[in-house]
């Protein structure tokens, strides 16, 4: 159980997606104006990374991974040249039941999401968190794990983001800051601090 809270731990700080990796910055930044759309995306995040990357899991060990149709009397057989493809019809799915879900009982944070929940489907830290499974040799529970914690990652940053944005909303911010601006500073400045995670976990 510690291994396993320590792997939630590392992939929510000390491997966050947006902050420390840089995955997934293009719905970070849109979608951090508001806490309400922020907030939404995080949970959206945590439920697409924590069902997608131990069902690509099972997907990958049960029937791309060299050797896994042992059972069928094909031990050379490997089909993991098709993980990639495999992967992203996975996320896709999750995210289009996932959008049916928003616009049938959330419908104000589905209409928040505009044209980025569709994204959602080729957004770099959702795949990542499937490409990063393969490359740890996680099991199914470690995959479990890792997707929610990656997931809880994204939306702590992207709320603390949006939190920080809709302060500064009242601030006299120079001319060539406001917007955008400010929000690339502000992610610069909290993955300064996010990379001390790493620093703690490299020490012990």
């Amino acid at each position: 159980m510690t291994a396993l809270w320590d792997l939630f731990l590392m992939a929510a700080f000390v491997d966050n997606m947006p902050l420390t990796l840089f995955l997934g910055l293009c719905t970070f930044l849109a979608l951090s104006k508001r806490p309400e759309a922020a907030f939404g995306l995080g949970i959206a995040m945590i439920c697409v990374l924590g069902v997608t990357v131990p069902l690509n899991n099972l997907i990958y060990q049960g029937l791309l991974a060299p050797g896994a149709w042992s059972w069928a009397g094909l031990p050379d057989l490997d089909l993991s040249y098709l993980s990639l493809i495999a992967f992203i019809g996975v996320i896709a799915a999750s995210v289009q039941v996932l959008e049916l879900l928003l616009d049938r009982f959330l419908p104000s944070i589905h209409t928040a999401f505009g044209v980025f929940l569709p994204l959602l489907t080729v957004q770099c830290a959702i795949l990542a968190g499937s490409l990063f499974m393969v490359e740890r040799s996680y099991t199914f529970v470690e995959s479990a794990v890792f997707g929610l914690g990656s997931g809880f990652g994204f939306a702590v940053a992207v709320a603390m983001l949006a939190a920080i944005r809709s302060r500064l909303a009242y601030a006299d911010l120079p001319a060539g800051l406001r917007g955008l601006g400010i929000a690339f500073v502000l992610a610069g400045l909290m993955s300064l601090g996010f990379a001390s995670f790493a620093q703690m976990a490299a020490a012990q």
